[in-house]
């Protein structure tokens, strides 16, 4: 197939899977669980993040998507973009599977993910064809595109193999520029560790592989997907999800890149998210010179992928990703998303009782915002309570409660509603002080908590059947200040 073939082929397979998001659209569009401020896709399945940047003046993010089902299938880009961070619109699926490494005969195969860069005024999308079975079985591809949403293939695999055919998986291409120079990373592992391999290019088009750049010290899982590394502060940073990781599905490192060598060396390392529902994140450098982070929100396995609701999938809010002095990161939400805010509250130095619940209610309880400031240094209570999401006689509720003696914080979601019953918890650094702050998201199936300035961070999917608004806080065992407490209705995107 030449050139203009292929390129024909590709457009004729966008335009049916659009059409195939169209027509399934408005069933997914009345769903109940539909969200409201979070991007999601209009029909069809959604998972990892690809292609993160800004492009034009536009914040572009493609996902993987399979548009004929709301179940996983073989692999498109969908495709949408923003000037905000905040409204989204969709734009035509930017990839489609046509060649021989993006098709095969069961749903394991398609465009798998990739990343992002602009060259010389063009927008290039790295990703990984894949196919089970065929030999070999994973490949890094290249396309291209003037406007950043017309897209012509590269006419053959940028790398064509694995450098060691002994690594497990050779997948999730994140390409950026250093010094003029090109460089890629691809998620790999062998012998039980999980690995990261470096590419370099002058052209985008020639790749010299460099070496591992990172790897598992060992119990850092059996394979790394989408490993994305970058500067961040004086230092580097590398984040990845690490595959058979014992009770980790995410991880970040901080540390020294040395471009010359090669090599990453991590010095701090630690869980990127404490919460069950964030997968494969990736970052881009906005033209602010931000670190913004967006994850896949929701987990393989959760049983309401059984469900047929017309889509699947979501991602979390944007976030900016900041080095602390100590090595570790933060993650604050992006102050754009301050335009969703509707009508709100607030109150100052409250003084809460020991066994009393204090209640307040929102405008709308399926899309709000709330940011809390609890003096712990003044307050005698053993254990606080916040409850969100509940119904009227208490059978379902989301509980985050915090323990201040152990500096535990727990985000109970065992009666949050339909899917998985889970519970999770961080300890908070020593570096938190006495002033505990809790900043949350709540938008219809979903929570998301940045405790502390993003010191600790949750990101859960709920299933609420009764999705009624407010919070309700209850000390125990003695009283605890309120400091300030902000709500706030969030409109729909």
């Amino acid at each position: 197939m030449n050139i203009s073939e292929q390129a024909q082929e590709h457009m004729k397979q966008i335009l049916l899977a659009d059409e195939a998001v169209s027509a399934a659209s408005d069933k997914a569009e009345r769903d109940e669980y539909r969200l409201q401020y979070h991007v999601m896709p209009p029909a069809g399945w959604m998972n990892d993040p690809n292609g993160l940047v800004h492009f034009k003046g536009e914040y572009h993010l493609f996902y993987q998507h399979h548009p004929y089902s709301d179940k996983w299938g073989p692999m498109h880009w969908g495709h949408a973009v923003s000037k905000d961070l905040v409204h989204w619109r969709h734009l035509p699926i930017a990839l489609a599977p046509t060649e021989p490494y993006e098709l095969g005969e069961t749903g394991g195969y398609g465009c798998w993910s990739g990343s992002a860069v602009e060259h010389e005024g063009e927008l290039t999308l790295f990703y990984t064809g894949h196919v089970d079975g065929r030999q070999p079985m994973e490949v890094q591809c290249a396309a291209s595109s003037t406007d950043g949403i017309v897209f012509r293939k590269h006419p053959n695999p940028v790398i064509h193999s694995s450098p060691d055919e002994e690594n497990i998986g050779f997948r999730d291409p994140k390409v950026w520029c250093h010094d003029e120079t090109f460089y890629m990373i691809i998620g790999s592992g062998k012998a039980g560790k999980g690995k990261a391999l470096l590419y370099r290019s002058e052209d985008l088009e020639k790749w010299e592989y460099m070496g591992v750049a990172a790897e598992s010290d060992g119990t850092q899982g059996d394979m790394w997907e989408c490993p994305d590394l970058f500067p961040l502060g004086d230092g580097h940073a590398l984040i990845l999800s690490p595959m058979n990781m014992e009770g980790v599905k995410n991880l970040y490192m901080t540390g020294e890149m040395d471009y010359a060598a090669g090599q990453f060396t991590p010095q701090v390392a630690a869980k990127l998210d404490y919460g069950p529902d964030f997968y494969a994140a990736q970052t881009l450098m906005d033209d602010q010179g931000r670190r913004i982070l967006i994850a896949w929100m929701d987990r393989w396995g959760s049983s309401m992928v059984n469900e047929s609701r017309g889509w699947y999938g979501a991602m979390t809010l944007p976030r900016e990703l900041l080095l602390k002095p100590d090595g570790t990161l933060a993650q604050v939400p992006v102050p754009e998303l301050e335009k969703l805010r509707g009508n709100g509250e607030s109150v100052s130095h409250m003084l809460l009782e020991g066994g009393q619940t204090t209640s307040w209610k929102t405008k709308d309880g399926q899309g709000f915002e709330w940011i809390a400031e609890f003096n712990c240094a003044d307050s005698t209570a053993h254990q606080l309570d916040i409850t969100l999401l509940a119904s009227e006689d208490g059978s379902e509720a989301t509980v985050i409660t915090y323990i201040p003696k152990e500096s535990r914080l727990i985000l109970d979601c065992n009666r949050s509603g339909r899917g998985e019953v889970q519970s999770s918890e961080a300890l908070l650094p020593a570096s938190s002080g006495e002033l505990l702050k809790l900043h949350v998201f709540v938008d219809r199936c979903s929570i998301e908590v940045f405790v502390n300035d993003g010191d600790v961070v949750f990101t859960s999917r709920i299933y609420p059947a009764v999705m009624s608004g407010g919070l309700q806080i209850k000390p125990e065992g003695g009283a605890v200040i309120l400091q300030s407490l902000k709500i706030w209705s969030l409109n729909r995107i």
